[in-house]
């Protein structure tokens, strides 16, 4: 789901500009947001956020790290640089989930510098399997091959298999296990804040926010962004019910106070409700579009369905998709699926070709 301003023109208030624009821009005292740019073409920036301790005895503390790409890199020493800080000052990394761009220049500067890392231990069975991928063990496929090919994307997951180069291989020293392991909702002390890292599986198995509840801030990596939605389903290994995770760690937010979000990417934005309260209500009006699909087909698969909804904020059709967003498309519509079973509205029936689903 977009919200009414695309995330290609997004303002963002702190700066008064794009949300990518470069720069160290204040959104609360003591604490900086610096985008950093991603080679991809949908996502512009990833928001690195910097808190800094007010009598510099903790260092700094970086939530998320981007990605560990040399252009990425010497943009965030020189934004360090501006604010009179640098890569020497980092104590800490409070990284939201195991997605490249939020973890790797995290365990690469941690390493390096000796920062403590910290992450959510449900990521750990995603980073034994990029390991395992690193070491040769998966062979040459591509580990999403088998959630496309259960979403019934077989010649989508034919085509990702065969563009799987050598080089796209994980590289170890970018995926270093972290220091910490975050396990369930556990306090955080930053200096002289007091920082709630609250799990929220559903974009990955173990995203976590962290919210400071006196400064009313809710450090929100992927899980509640301003401007879109965060994937679902996309992620190996596979999890049983990733969209129903995702929404009941809404709810969960949604029982926080009312916080200014700060997200991964775009602007920075005024309510925590207001934005949660959009995204069931979007996730709700697909189930239902799901539902009434599988009515309308009879019995289908995942890919088949994705066929009859919209995609992108523009509404784009399944066909016009290029490949990588096909494969994405497949994977969310088998997550709303899913769901439809877990609620009793649709069974599953595992085939060669794919899971197929019934409504109920």
């Amino acid at each position: 789901m977009t919200s009414g301003v695309s995330t290609g023109l997004a303002v963002s208030p702190d700066s008064g500009e794009h949300w990518a624009a470069e720069g160290a821009w204040e959104v609360a005292p003591g604490i900086h947001r610096i985008p950093l740019p991603l080679p991809m073409d949908g996502l512009k920036a990833i928001n690195v956020y910097v808190v800094q301790s007010p009598d510099d005895e903790d260092g700094l503390t970086l939530i998320d790290g981007g990605w560990a790409i040399p252009v990425a890199r010497e943009l965030l020493d020189k934004c360090l640089r501006s604010i009179g800080s640098g890569f020497g000052d980092i104590k800490r990394f409070l990284v939201t989930h195991i997605h490249r761009d939020h973890f790797t220049m995290a365990t690469v500067l941690g390493h390096e510098y000796g920062a403590d890392v910290a992450l959510g231990l449900p990521e750990k069975p995603g980073l034994d399997l990029l390991h395992a991928a690193g070491r040769g063990e998966l062979g040459g496929g591509n580990p999403f091959s088998s959630v496309l090919r259960s979403a019934g994307a077989i010649e989508v997951a034919e085509a990702w298999e065969l563009g799987r180069r050598v080089e796209d291989l994980p590289d170890p020293v970018d995926w270093a296990y972290p220091d910490t392991w975050l396990d369930g909702d556990v306090t955080v002390e930053v200096g002289s804040r007091t920082i709630d890292a609250v799990h929220t599986p559903g974009h990955t198995p173990g995203h976590y926010v962290f919210a400071d509840r006196a400064d009313g801030l809710l450090f929100a990596g992927d899980h509640v962004l301003p401007t879109i939605t965060p994937s679902i389903g996309f992620t190996v290994p596979p999890e049983p019910d990733p969209l129903g995770h995702f929404m009941a760690s809404l709810s969960k937010v949604r029982a926080l106070p009312d916080l200014r979000i700060l997200p991964a990417h775009g602007p920075v934005a005024p309510s925590s409700h207001a934005r949660v309260d959009e995204l069931l209500a979007h996730h709700e009006q697909r189930l239902e579009q799901c539902a009434r699909s599988l009515r309308s087909r009879g019995p289908s698969v995942a890919a088949a369905v994705a066929t009859d909804l919209g995609w992108t904020r523009h509404e784009r059709s399944y066909d016009e998709l290029d490949l990588f967003n096909k494969g994405m498309a497949a994977m969310e519509t088998k997550a709303h699926l899913d769901l439809l079973v877990a609620r009793g509205q649709a069974t599953c029936t595992g085939t060669g070709d794919g899971d197929v689903y019934t409504a109920d």
